[in-house]
């Protein structure tokens, strides 16, 4: 008892009467964080590898992969600054200071809300190619699209700000010791996130892939039988329906993949059965999401896999190579 408050177990042993104890790390939990520590570094390196392709190589420009890098880069800031934020905080005491706190809670709930909001516009975007395919190119255009992009990143800028300050508020409501990134939000602020950023979103992504699917059924049921070659039109259209429809499968299996991710967290929350061990399981499941995603493109984009062969041997730094035939 003696020991303890000479402060041999605290983070900082001079506050003896407001400063967390250092955390203690089981054998079995040691080699879960470097489980974490190996995705974050997958993460960043696989995110990168997208930001690099769509952004170097012109012919990868499109409406569709504009989304695809909107939503690597939000990938990309949960290997860079989420997750090791996480991995700090439940591994080691936190040195960083309230304003370091605050910040990695902004940058989580920005980076989250964002790769939500791509998600949408994912699905939106599929549903006009698919489901009115005629007015897709004036539609769906890449200053519409980048237009879009700004104002979802602007939106969840906002909505991460609306966060740290409700959270800052119940802090002083709570008693903390010094050593630890304590995140506090009230039942109002909970539920109000629940049906902004899970509940709205979730539906209206289910909406429009169930849209999508009978849709594209009728469209390839017509090409099979070749009733869509009825006029000439429609013939020469008939590959472009057929990418149109691969392209709808391809982001649809994200999609899916996003929501068996993202859901579980929000079930648990909801459940109100927050063991540390759920949630820290879930929170590593939404992790991983952004891990799968380039290895989504890889097993179904050829684009993907050609601009990373471009990339790893230095086939961009050649002159004229953002003109290369990637597609």
């Amino acid at each position: 008892m003696k020991e303890v408050s000479d402060g041999s177990d605290l983070c900082f042993p001079e506050l003896l009467n407001t400063s967390c104890r250092k955390p203690t790390l089981s054998q079995s939990y040691v080699v879960f964080i470097c489980f974490l520590m190996c995705v974050s570094v997958l993460i960043v390196s696989l995110n990168l590898l997208v930001i690099i392709s769509v952004s170097h190589f012109r012919q990868l420009q499109t409406p569709t992969n504009l989304l695809l890098l909107s939503l690597a880069l939000s990938d990309f800031n949960v290997g860079l600054l989420c997750l090791p934020g996480v991995i700090i905080s439940k591994t080691a005491c936190w040195f960083l200071g309230d304003l370091m706190c605050s910040l990695h809670l902004y940058v989580s709930v920005l980076t989250f809300c964002a790769s939500v909001g791509n998600m949408v516009m994912i699905s939106a975007d599929r549903y006009v190619a698919i489901c009115d395919p005629l007015h897709y190119p004036t539609r769906i255009t890449i200053s519409r699209l980048r237009l879009c992009i700004c104002l979802c990143w602007l939106c969840s800028s906002l909505y991460g700000s609306y966060f740290v300050k409700m959270d800052l508020l119940q802090k002083n409501n709570y008693p903390s010791c010094y050593g630890e990134c304590l995140i506090i939000i009230d039942y109002i602020t909970g539920v109000f996130d629940v049906v902004l950023n899970f509940i709205t979103p979730v539906s209206i992504i289910i909406v429009l892939y169930m849209r999508i699917f009978v849709v594209a059924v009728s469209q390839a049921r017509a090409m099979r039988s070749h009733i869509t070659a009825v006029s000439l039109q429609h013939s020469v259209t008939l590959t472009s329906r057929k990418s149109e429809l691969k392209a709808a499968r391809t982001l649809g299996v994200l999609v899916i993949v996003f929501l068996l991710c993202f859901c579980p967290s929000y079930f648990v929350t909801l459940s109100g059965k927050n063991s540390p061990t759920a949630v820290m399981f879930f929170i590593c499941l939404l992790f991983l999401n952004s891990c799968l995603n380039p290895l989504i493109y890889a097993l179904f984009y050829p684009w993907f896999r050609k601009s990373v062969k471009h990339i790893v041997t230095l086939q961009i730094l050649q002159p004229g190579s953002r003109e290369a035939n990637i597609l």
